[in-house]
């Protein structure tokens, strides 16, 4: 199951940069690390689901990119989002 729709309305809410604002990199990475947090704990009662294993590497991959576009194009944006995901570096 991925993210609820109200689930996404709050992230989108909490990292939006401006009131119409629904795909910035920091809304992407929010809610993408959701999703892989979601995944995370799927893993631990299957953990020989090896298709959806690799649709979460996947998702870390594409977070990876999308923080290394923000870490280029601007670092201190990039430094918010992660000390605010807690996401390690």
């Amino acid at each position: 199951m991925s993210l609820t729709k109200d689930r996404k309305t709050e992230l989108i809410g909490a990292y939006r940069r401006g009131n119409a604002d629904t795909g910035s990199a920091e809304i992407q990475i929010a809610l993408l690390s959701g999703r892989i947090t979601h995944l995370t704990g799927h893993f631990k009662t299957h953990s020989k689901d090896f298709a959806s294993r690799r649709g979460l590497l996947q998702m870390v991959s594409r977070r990876r990119r999308l923080l290394d576009y923000l870490k280029r194009v601007e670092p201190q944006r990039y430094l918010d989002i992660i000390q605010r995901l807690e996401i390690r570096k």
